[in-house]
């Protein structure tokens, strides 16, 4: 679940917050220094008191353009990709994988492939977000014994085509996307079947299946074992890990249940889980049975990009006053938004410090409460923290478009979007030199990063380190507000969009598709 701390200028959120669509009334934007004429509506700003908090206000349909960007050409050598996973922005989002399905999927299409995702039909979604939805086949898959009667749904969402999983046990009910009563594990072993009993049914021959984290790890078993020896022979596989640190761990006789023999994989050379050898008794991991299975697999060296449509400042439908980077001035509506839904003293003076995250370690969790106690210092005046322990996308966007800096201080890093989504609304990003966040934010006082200089870096796990890089950027913001202004407009101008990570991820389709 997200947390969410808001100091005076700082917010912290464990994963993901948002913001409102209203805008504020000639009044209001000439005492905050905007101009009288920018173009805002009426307003009703938000207090903490409020009965209904204002991120959980009636926002407009989110449901994105599906023009692609004129400027994306279109490749020659076009395909079938697939995608099959246990998230899909904005629907069924829990975390970054979400968004990168997402992001990946509308740059295919952008570049004109076919492309589909594959989500199980969770009973949390909400139905309205999805367009034309309609049932478009019906099935039976297997699982621990039996043929589970099965429906295929089709349906689109932010412009992007989306295949439904739902089957007719109690698989995917709840309220969440996890966390239910029934065993996850189980359920994605089934999942992962359903999807290919689903192409054997239909005839659907992609070239490329897509899978993503350990949840379709026992796919490219399935794949290879079993279906690849029925009908299924034209698709190749690719598994995209997003996070090592869950390993899908599970027992040959859960393996057993999606029609597999779980005990020929309990070898080193396929997947066996390294950590439990010598156990009793040893387990499977889906994840490592997924890499030995896949034709290929991507973790480090494609830096992921960020879904520029659905994290767009000028047309978010969940912000009370949109803005971009030749015109800016709405980020201050923002702002002042936030600090009065959230009860913060409202003064321009000093910055918001945002930190949107899970709450584990690997965020580095004992850096973000030292951030709260500096900022606490260096604001020294005023209510200046909040903590949101909740998940909530609308808030998430509001408080990215609210943020003078985004804090993203991570023990390690693979890719990271927070900073991405940061910069894009004009988000100053303070992290730690690690994985993609040093190969995507450069310190403005280092010399030999002059070009690309976009915020403030440190390189230790240590307190001091982070207290050097927070009090440069706190500086810089105080003293120097004209090279703040730079620094701001520079980021919201990087391109941090997918166009050039799927680039690369096509030069991998190719290099393992058949004909």
């Amino acid at each position: 679940m997200p947390a969410i701390a808001t100091m005076k200028s700082l917010a912290f959120m464990n994963k993901w917050v948002s913001s409102l669509l209203l805008v504020p009334s000639k009044v209001v934007t000439e005492k905050l220094g905007c101009p009288a004429d920018f173009g805002f509506g009426e307003l009703v700003w938000p207090t903490p008191g409020d009965e209904i908090p204002f991120w959980k206000n009636k926002f407009p349909s989110r449901d994105a353009s599906p023009e692609a960007p004129a400027e994306i050409e279109k490749d020659s050598n076009l395909m079938h990709i697939i995608h099959i996973t246990a998230e899909m922005a904005p629907i069924a989002k829990v975390g970054g994988l979400g968004d990168v399905v997402t992001g990946l999927a509308r740059a295919c299409l952008s570049r004109g492939h076919t492309v589909d995702i594959m989500l199980p039909f969770y009973e949390c979604i909400q139905k309205q977000e999805i367009s034309d939805l309609a049932l478009i086949t019906t099935y039976n898959s297997y699982h621990d014994g039996n043929w589970v009667a099965t429906n295929a749904y089709h349906g689109v969402v932010s412009s992007i085509p989306v295949i439904f999983i739902e089957p007719s046990n109690q698989f995917f009910k709840g309220k969440n996307v996890y966390g239910g009563s029934y065993n996850e594990l189980e359920a994605y072993l089934f999942f992962s079947r359903a999807c290919l009993e689903w192409m054997q049914v239909t005839g659907v021959q992609p070239d490329i299946i897509h899978v993503h984290e350990w949840q379709i790890g026992a796919l490219p078993l399935l794949y290879w074992d079993m279906y690849q020896s029925l009908s299924l022979k034209k698709p190749r596989i690719v598994l995209t890990i997003h996070n090592m640190e869950h390993y899908g761990e599970c027992r040959q006789e859960q393996l057993s249940k999606c029609g597999l023999d779980g005990s020929i994989y309990a070898s080193v050379e396929k997947a066996i889980d390294d950590r439990t050898i010598g156990h009793n008794p040893e387990r499977l991991s889906l994840l490592k049975g997924g890499i030995v299975y896949s034709n290929a697999v991507v973790y480090f060296g494609i830096l992921n990009g960020i879904d520029t449509v659905i994290w767009n400042p000028a047309t978010d439908a969940f912000l009370p006053a949109k803005f971009h980077a030749q015109k800016p001035e709405g980020k201050k509506i923002c702002k002042y938004y936030i600090q009065k839904g959230l009860g913060l003293k409202s003064e321009g003076t000093v910055p918001l410090v945002v930190c949107i995250t899970r709450l584990v370690a690997q965020k580095g969790l004992h850096l973000i409460t030292h951030a709260i106690k500096r900022a606490e210092e260096l604001h020294n005046k005023g209510t200046s923290t909040r903590i949101l322990l909740m998940y909530s996308e609308e808030l998430s966007h509001m408080l990215y478009a609210a943020a003078d800096i985004v804090l993203v201080p991570s023990i390690y890093e693979p890719c990271g979007l927070a900073q991405m989504i940061g910069m894009r609304y004009g988000a100053v990003p303070v992290v730690r030199k690690t994985g993609g966040l040093a190969d995507t934010v450069f310190d403005v006082d280092d010399p030999s990063n002059h070009e690309k200089a976009n915020g403030f870096v440190f390189e230790g796990i240590d307190e001091g380190s982070l207290n050097w890089a927070l009090d440069r950027a706190f500086r810089h913001f105080i003293d120097k507000p004209e090279e703040w202004n730079r620094i701001v407009q520079k980021v919201m101008e990087n391109d941090n969009s997918w166009n050039n990570a799927a680039g690369k991820y096509m030069e991998i389709y190719n290099s393992i598709r058949v004909g």
